[in-house]
């Protein structure tokens, strides 16, 4: 069985995001991985054009309906009609979280992987957790790269 990695970020991203998720998405498809995103703009269609161009597949996770909006460059589109809670359907079927860039939906998504406690959870970029102690929120490890990004997740030697 393949792995299976989501890669979550905010729909509208910075141009730096975006370069980021789109080699994310290429490192993965290069190791065989099957990326998971929500399915949208941004970061999601980053990741997934990215995926795609290295033969990789790529299955959106779309909140709405019917597949209004789904960025062109997905394998498989599933609408859920779930508005905000596809994302725990998102973080639920990878074996690591990888989060890129900073929205609400995207914080949702990392504190929804913590919750689940057996997936590894990597940051590039964006907000940093702050715990009520002022230290970085444990367990969220911090990636500087795509490729130190793949590398945390622990699922490759």
């Amino acid at each position: 069985m393949a792995v299976q990695v989501a890669v979550c970020g905010p729909r509208e991203c910075t141009e730096t995001e975006w370069q980021q998720a789109h080699e994310t998405g290429a490192l993965l498809a290069a190791r065989g991985a099957v990326v998971i995103c929500g399915g949208y703009g941004g970061v999601m269609a980053a990741a997934a054009e990215g995926a795609r161009a290295n033969g990789g597949l790529v299955i959106g996770i779309l909140s709405g309906a019917d597949r209004t909006g789904a960025n062109p460059h997905l394998s498989v589109v599933i609408p859920t009609g779930l508005g905000e809670a596809r994302n725990a359907i998102i973080v639920r079927a990878a074996d690591a979280v990888i989060v890129i860039g900073g929205s609400w939906g995207t914080l949702s998504e990392v504190a929804l992987a913590k919750r689940r406690g057996d997936v590894p959870v990597v940051q590039l970029g964006g907000w940093q957790v702050i715990g009520s102690d002022d230290y970085p929120v444990p367990g969220i490890l911090q990636a500087t790269t795509p490729e130190e990004a793949l590398a945390l997740t622990g699922l490759w030697p």
